[in-house]
């Protein structure tokens, strides 16, 4: 056995995923490492609902802007107004938003270390090695890797995750979706609404998914994603610049990443590494949210990997993805349905567009994206959305009638 220094977990990765996971450890009195990657930000439209705010203690203090409403434009270019009545979605700028992340982790006493991670060894023992090169993001220089022992490995660190790719066998099978944005300075005249998300489902913008102009206070991200190979993201976003009235507007920095489509079918290596994030494949379907589910699936792998590391039965490593799927795969199931019907070309995404106008489709929207659960309260309105639903299906209700 080596002198090497030794954690009770090493965490590969520093986004939303990986800093929960490490701040809760720590909190946990488990010594903690968490490694990452400088320099690195993810394409993302940064929304956080409010039931993110209360799990994980975001004060409003971190948010880059509040929205108050939502406009889908279908593509017959129709506006839907959908108006949170009585609440808000908070903002952030990923930048800013995942270093207060791992800053708080620091101050909860987890070890920040900036490096590329490179591969999982074993030493004398069987214990895990993780071998990383130090310093900022890939261009290291002549330095020499380094490496640190660990009980436990939880691997945040993407949806090209390295420790999935060589720890867990079903990670080959993650399909994923492109996504690209560029962060533009929000400009000081005209009649640009900073309160309001813009969601563009026009063919041309993205063939199966959605384009977004989501507000960050004095930055906008302007983004696309797609699954369709060869869809050229960076000439749809050129495009929906002009359409939004952002062409002209300063470009600050872009961001091109895949994001999974769909949750992995195993999380763990059934020994002592264990996925987090969108290594784990955790996205949610149709609406590309990924924030609130990351910091999800941080805590529950900081919670399995808390249990293995007190009870050394690497069977309870299997309870992270349990406990996600028990709480969120029914949406996850119905949201994938949902997008490869109502994404599936122009036709259908003008009639999805002119259901959103539905004040019952409304109501239940934001309920269930404010407080991350199924509505089960309002079994009128599931009635009537569900009529709605078949009428719009079968073409009975016209687009411009809803």
């Amino acid at each position: 056995m080596s002198n090497r220094e030794t954690f009770d977990v090493v965490i590969i990765g520093g986004g939303p995923s990986g800093a929960t996971a490490a701040n809760d450890l720590a909190k946990l009195g488990r010594s903690v490492l968490l490694l990452d990657r400088a320099g690195r930000i993810k394409p993302c439209g940064g929304a956080i609902p409010p039931q993110a705010m209360r799990d994980f203690d975001i004060p409003e203090s971190i948010l880059a802007n509040k929205v108050y409403s939502a406009r889908m434009i279908s593509p017959s270019d129709r506006e839907v107004d959908m108006p949170i009545n009585g609440g808000y979605v908070g903002m952030v700028d990923r930048e800013h938003f995942d270093e207060w992340l791992r800053e708080r982790a620091a101050e909860s006493g987890a070890v920040r270390r900036a490096g590329t991670f490179e591969k999982i060894e074993r030493d004398s023992d069987g214990m895990a090695l993780v071998c990383y090169r130090p310093g900022q993001g890939r261009g290291n220089g002549d330095s020499e890797s380094e490496s640190v022992r660990a009980r436990a490995v939880i691997g945040a660190d993407g949806a090209n995750s390295l420790v999935a790719k060589h720890h867990i066998p079903s990670s080959a099978s993650l399909k994923h979706v492109s996504a690209y944005h560029e962060i533009v300075r929000t400009p000081t005249t005209g009649d640009f609404d900073n309160t309001r998300c813009d969601v563009y489902y026009q063919g041309d913008i993205s063939p199966d998914f959605y384009g977004w102009v989501f507000p960050h206070g004095d930055t906008i991200s302007v983004g696309v994603g797609t699954a369709v190979p060869g869809f050229s993201l960076r000439s749809a976003c050129t495009e929906l610049r002009r359409r939004a009235g952002l062409d002209q507007a300063e470009t600050l920095r872009r961001e091109g990443a895949p994001l999974p489509l769909e949750p992995l079918k195993r999380w763990d290596n059934g020994r002592d590494i264990l996925l987090a994030g969108d290594a784990a494949g955790v996205v949610a379907p149709s609406s590309g949210e990924g924030i609130y589910y990351a910091m999800t699936g941080g805590r529950l792998a900081a919670e399995a990997v808390h249990e293995f590391c007190t009870s050394g039965n690497p069977k309870v490593l299997k309870q992270a993805r349990q406990r996600f799927m028990k709480a969120h795969g029914k949406v996850f199931w119905m949201l994938g349905i949902m997008q490869h019907f109502w994404y599936a070309n122009d036709k259908r995404r003008e009639r999805f567009v002119s259901m959103c106008a539905d004040p019952d489709v409304q109501l239940l929207t934001w309920e269930a994206y404010m407080n991350k659960r199924l509505v089960r309260a309002r079994p009128g309105a599931h009635i009537r959305i569900f009529f709605k639903d078949l009428a719009h299906l079968f073409g009975v209700v016209s687009p411009r009638r809803s």
